[in-house]
């Protein structure tokens, strides 16, 4: 046999603390129950409350011909469980009432009948649903079944009897059937909680109504006079208009602080506006600064690697580089070209006539650098073909390049070949003179006098290659500290 909760028809299981209840425990479990509710309470009857009324007489007549129990006998009668939820208003029958005995009772019941006995009907739980399986037939249509004889009922029937018992006993005592479910039985308490709640709101309105109402029977028996009263009355009125007054200022002053709000509204609303205004601005200038402090500090870079470089150049002579003089054993050389010959040691007139078109372009390079006109003279450096120009006399033009050549056209031009270093010498005998009186502590160690320098003449015909040889050394030597002064400033 199973039990269906009484709310969602759900099929349950019993703990297994209700399956073997003591007698002990029945009455402990009784006892903490609430007082079944009593029934002695006088109801009063339909015609004595409609007497109690203050209801015109023919309000009255209405009523009770609405209400007559022949037309109450007209409707359809009720189902038993309908009959059931229906408000019980007069005393329940006696035979309608039934008592449960304890386990304790029912055993000292002494089982055998007396044979002229009637056998004693059961009492019908109240609820017909708590057990699963079909309702049992109404008593008006099935006879009436006794009970059999049980001297001693069994284990499982004796549970059966105390749980329906215990169940009963709950739904007697309370406004619910039982048994319910767990889930049936939290919705029942939160909804008793809910209605505990609403019954403390009501009580405690309740209670400050009693108290206003006690006050207010305590003001009444004091006993204020009519004077009183309307003095009264009038100082309530005079704090009314006072009152009202004060509303009217406030209400005033609440329009006035509206407008004042919505002001304040725009005045924001304008104000964030040229705050964001402000901050793309602003956001704009950084990007601008940022692109101008990665080009200042491109343009500072460059500066620094240009200046490096300025520096560089600055201490880099660059006649130096273009005019390198030195020598190679009795030969001075002018950018690696041998000037002059010696026997044993044969120079080709190539080698020869390049070196001296690289010593008249220096000489001429430095004229220029300083800003010094030769007198009576103007040289053309052509490389291996240069030449020097008289500019006054006969105007003549003299070849400063040589050849081995020994027919007698040859010996013409070596003539020509002489008098063109004879006037290279002169040209620069008349720089080294304009440096001298420019730097007084410039000292040429080779004197030039008319065609020699250092006592050696520059003229090839007629003299010996190793003292034309000393000669040209001579001259690279002087050009070379003419160089040197030019270019540590000594002409500005």
């Amino acid at each position: 046999m199973s039990y269906v909760c009484q709310q969602c028809k759900e099929p349950l299981q019993l703990d297994a603390s209700l399956v073997d209840l003591s007698p002990s425990q029945y009455d402990m479990l009784a006892a903490s129950l609430p007082p079944a509710p009593s029934t002695r309470v006088r109801y009063m009857t339909e015609a004595e409350q409609l007497a109690h009324l203050s209801s015109p007489p023919a309000s009255k007549a209405a009523w009770q011909h609405a209400t007559d129990p022949d037309s109450a006998r007209a409707s359809p009668p009720l189902s038993s469980r309908a009959q059931g939820k229906q408000p019980q208003r007069n005393y329940p029958a006696p035979n309608e009432s039934f008592v449960l005995l304890q386990d304790s009772v029912i055993r000292s019941i002494p089982s055998p009948l007396p044979p002229n006995a009637t056998p004693r009907p059961i009492a019908s739980p109240p609820n017909n649903n708590m057990l699963k399986g079909p309702s049992p037939p109404s008593s008006s249509s099935v006879p009436t079944q006794t009970e059999p004889d049980q001297p001693n009922p069994t284990p499982i029937s004796h549970h059966l009897r105390s749980t329906m018992r215990l169940f009963n006993l709950l739904t007697t005592r309370a406004d619910i059937d039982h048994p319910l479910c767990a889930e049936c039985t939290q919705i029942l308490l939160s909804s008793l909680q809910r209605q505990l709640d609403e019954t403390r709101k009501e009580r405690e309105g309740y209670t400050a109504f009693e108290r206003e109402l006690k006050k207010e029977r305590e003001r009444e028996s004091h006993d204020m006079s009519r004077d009183e009263a309307e003095r009264r009355i009038e100082n309530l009125k005079a704090e009314e208009r006072v009152a009202i007054e004060q509303l009217r200022l406030a209400e005033r002053e609440r329009e006035q602080l509206g407008e004042e709000l919505r002001t304040l509204e725009l005045e924001e609303r304008a104000l964030e506006e040229e705050e964001d205004e402000f901050w793309r601005a602003h956001n704009e200038h950084q990007l601008v600064s940022v692109s101008q402090t990665a080009l200042l500090s491109s343009l500072r870079a460059a500066y620094a690697a240009d200046y490096a470089t300025y520096e560089k150049l600055e201490r880099t002579n660059v006649y130096n580089d273009a005019f390198c003089i030195g020598h190679d054993g009795v030969f001075g050389t002018i950018n690696g070209l041998r000037l002059g010959r010696v026997p044993g040691v044969p120079v080709e007139w190539p080698e020869i006539n390049a070196a001296w078109g690289q010593t008249l372009l220096l000489l001429y390079t430095i004229g220029r650098k300083v800003d010094f006109t030769f007198d009576n003279y103007r040289l053309v450096p052509m490389g291996s073909f240069s030449r020097i120009e008289r500019t006054t006399g006969d105007k003549a033009t003299y070849e400063l390049y040589g050849s081995g050549d020994l027919h007698f056209g040859r010996l013409l031009h070596n003539r020509r070949f002489d008098f063109a270093m004879v006037a290279f010498l002169e040209c620069l005998k008349q720089l080294m003179d304009y440096v001298k009186s420019q730097d007084a502590g410039i000292d040429f160690p080779h004197h030039v006098v008319k065609d020699k320098i250092g006592e050696a003449s520059v003229k090839l015909q007629f003299s010996q290659e190793e003292a034309w040889t000393r000669a040209l050394k001579h001259v690279l030597l002087a050009l070379k500290i003419i160089l040197k002064w030019t270019t540590n400033g000594g002409s500005g």
